[in-house]
């Protein structure tokens, strides 16, 4: 009933664009045979703004995958470049919460660990909305920043890099099984600020899963029940974003995420200084402004990476099949 009641929301939203086309078209052939211009320009202003929704509405055309209508798991993790990298991480942390909040998308932070000079380490964030894995699936990979370091007394040019990794949150028409053997849990105090705020007890929760590797954590809540629910949720999400990966032919873009964080892996480079520029390598589309980027315009590098996996799966497929 989901499916169908969104295949019948997006068939309507389409008819919906050709009635109200079909209405300004006409309009503005009467304004121009009047030679009514502001009833002309009105119309004209009224296609311009169907031809964006229609513009957006092929975008979204491209979420055709198993979860792609499901909730985000977002990591983000430091990589190559010292107390830069960890500074460029918070950057990206900054610049995700942004785009969610550009959509609507509720964003919840699930784990923090913080740097010892600036920036963070490594965090966790859920990303709540229709389409958010959809969307943001695109985003894993290694990320590349040149600029002149804020912490150099020299100031000179300084590379960096932050992995991103995105998993879809399972929901319960997804049945992931793990095997309790397969587990070892710990506990920890989660970090805090300090003072009164210092978590004086073990309320973190780990999870590592055995068999593959994965980590799950969350210091998000005071509560240990609570967190081991989310961690849970997280190890699921992993689980099954690992096993999208084996059935998807671009599975590849979304394995550089867990290689080396360092040069010859970054999926887009952000380059601040000695020009301004940001361009996704596997794409090839370039933004002169990085000042927005960062403040979270991101969806022409999701549309043009999300068409070229949708091409590359569709290929792979037609290939399958011959």
């Amino acid at each position: 009933m989901r499916e169908r009641n969104r295949l019948a929301a997006g068939i309507e939203a389409v008819r919906r664009l050709e009635r109200e086309a079909e209405d300004a078209y006409a309009l503005a052939e009467l304004a121009e045979a009047e030679g009514d211009a502001e009833t002309l320009a009105a119309a004209e202003a009224d296609l311009k703004r169907l031809v964006a929704e229609a513009g957006k509405r092929e975008r979204e055309s491209l979420l055709s995958g198993e979860a792609d209508a499901n909730d985000a798991i977002v990591e983000i993790n430091a990589g190559a470049g010292g107390v830069d990298a960890q500074d460029w991480a918070e950057m990206l942390l900054r610049m995700y919460t942004r785009w969610a909040e550009r959509h609507g998308y509720k964003v919840e932070l699930i784990d923090r660990s913080d740097g010892e000079q600036a920036g963070i380490k490594s965090a966790t964030l859920k990303v709540i909305g229709a389409n958010a894995y959809g969307w943001l699936k695109t985003e894993s990979g290694v990320h590349r920043l040149v600029r002149i370091s804020p912490f150099d007394a020299n100031a000179r040019r300084q590379t960096s890099f932050a992995s991103v990794g995105v998993s879809p949150v399972v929901d319960d028409s997804i049945e992931i099984e793990i095997n309790p053997a397969d587990l070892k849990v710990d506990t920890f105090r989660a970090s805090g600020a300090g003072g009164q705020h210092v978590n004086k007890t073990e309320s973190g929760v780990r999870f590592t899963h055995i068999p593959t590797g994965i980590v799950a954590a969350s210091t998000q809540d005071r509560s240990q029940h609570r967190n081991r629910a989310i961690a849970m949720e997280l190890l699921k999400a992993r689980l099954y974003e690992l096993e999208l990966q084996k059935r998807e032919a671009a599975a590849a873009a979304a394995q550089a995420a867990k290689t080396e964080i360092g040069w010859g892996h970054q999926i887009r480079s952000y380059v601040l200084q000695p020009y301004q520029m940001v361009k996704d390598l596997r794409t090839g589309v370039e933004k002169g402004n990085p000042q927005a980027v960062l403040d979270g315009d991101l969806d022409d590098f999701m549309a043009a990476a999300l068409a070229q996996r949708v091409k590359g799966v569709r290929s792979e497929a037609s290939a399958q099949a011959g």
